[in-house]
C-alpha cells in the first residue's frame, strides 16, 4: 500500500456501545441476538454473530418475544411467550423512544448508535454559536432530538411518513415540543440537492442512509449507486463555520476504510480530520463484541 495516499490524521477506529439502565446486549450467537429493552426481553437474528452462544438456552427461553424470518432479506413473524403492550416507551439518556414490533425485525431504535448521540450531544453544547442541523434518512429521530436538546436547530429528514410521525411522538414523550425541529418527508437526496440551489447551509450534517430505499414518490435509493452524489449534495450545502458530517451505514458490503476515501474525496477542500470505523456493542458481563455498523465523521 502506497502510505502516501492516506492522510496520517486520519484514522480507522472502533466505537463501542455498552449498555444504559433501559437497554441491554444480554448475549449473541448462533445467528442470534438476545437484547432487554425496558422490561422487554427480544431475541432477533444476528447474522454478525456465527459464534457460540454464551447463556444457556434457558436464559434465552425467557425472551418475551422472538422474530422468525424466512431469511435476512425477507419479512417475518414474532412469536409471543408472554403478552406486553404493542408499544412501549424506553428512556435513551435525555430523551425518551418509543418501542414497537414490526414485521421487518426492527422496532424503533438502533441502540449501536447511543455513543455517536452523546457526541453529539457533547460537541453540541460545547460550540461557541448555534448550530444548523441536517438530519438526512432521520428515522425515529433519536440523533435529532439529541441535538436538539443540546440547542441546535435541526431540519429532519426522512422518506417515510410513519417514521416523521413516529419521531414527533418521540419529541412529545422527551418533552421537547418547544425545540426548534423542522420535519420533512422528502427523499434525502432530492432534498439535500434543492438545499444546495436554494443556498440552505448547515453547520453540521448527521447521514444514515439505508442499504436500499424508496422515497415517498418511488424514488429508488442504492447506496452504492447514489452515495458519491449524496456526498456531493451535503458538501455543497456545509456552511463557513460546519463543524462536522457523520455517516453512518449498514447492511453493505463495503469497509470502514470505503467511507473514510468517499468522504475524503468529497470533503478534502474542507481541511479538518476524517475518522472511520465500526460501531460494536459489547454484551453484558463478557468481553464479547458484536459488530453493528460502520461509519466515517469529518471534523473541521
Amino acid at each position: 500500500m502506497d502510505k502516501k495516499d492516506l492522510d496520517p490524521r486520519n484514522s480507522i477506529s472502533i466505537t463501542i456501545a455498552q449498555g444504559w439502565d433501559d437497554y441491554e446486549l444480554l448475549d449473541s450467537g448462533d445467528g442470534m441476538k438476545l437484547e432487554r429493552y425496558g422490561k422487554v426481553i427480544l431475541a432477533r437474528p444476528e447474522p454478525e454473530a456465527f459464534w457460540t452462544k454464551n447463556l444457556p438456552e434457558e436464559e434465552w427461553k425467557k425472551a418475551d418475544a422472538l422474530y422468525l424470518s424466512p431469511s435476512q432479506d425477507e419479512n417475518g413473524t414474532w412469536k409471543f411467550h408472554r403478552q406486553f403492550p404493542s408499544s412501549w416507551d424506553i428512556q435513551v439518556g435525555c430523551v425518551c423512544c418509543k418501542l414497537e414490533l414490526s414485521g421487518s425485525r426492527h422496532i424503533g431504535l438502533f441502540p449501536e448508535q447511543y455513543p455517536q448521540w452523546q457526541w453529539l450531544r457533547d460537541h453540541i453544547r460545547n460550540n461557541k454559536h448555534s448550530m444548523k442541523v441536517l438530519n438526512l434518512f432521520g428515522y425515529t429521530g433519536m440523533a435529532t432530538l439529541f441535538a436538539a436538546e443540546a440547542g441546535a436547530q435541526v431540519t429532519h429528514v426522512d422518506a417515510s411518513k410513519k417514521a416523521v410521525s413516529w419521531a414527533k411522538t418521540n419529541q412529545e414523550i422527551s418533552g421537547l415540543q418547544e425545540k426548534p425541529i423542522r420535519w420533512i418527508v422528502d427523499d434525502a437526496l432530492k432534498f439535500a440537492k434543492r438545499e444546495a440551489r436554494r443556498q440552505s447551509f448547515y453547520d453540521a450534517i448527521l447521514l444514515d442512509p439505508p442499504k436500499f430505499g424508496r422515497g415517498p414518490n418511488g424514488e429508488v435509493w442504492e447506496f452504492y449507486k447514489y452515495l458519491p452524489n449524496l456526498l456531493q449534495a451535503c458538501e455543497e450545502v456545509l456552511s463557513p463555520q460546519a463543524s462536522f458530517l457523520l455517516l453512518t451505514a449498514y447492511a453493505v458490503k463495503a469497509s470502514a476504510l470505503t467511507l473514510l476515501r468517499a468522504t475524503q474525496e468529497k470533503l478534502q477542500t474542507h481541511g479538518g480530520i476524517i475518522t472511520a470505523g465500526e460501531l460494536v456493542q459489547q454484551e453484558t458481563g463478557s468481553q464479547k463484541y458484536l459488530s453493528r455498523a460502520i461509519y466515517a465523521l469529518w471534523e473541521k
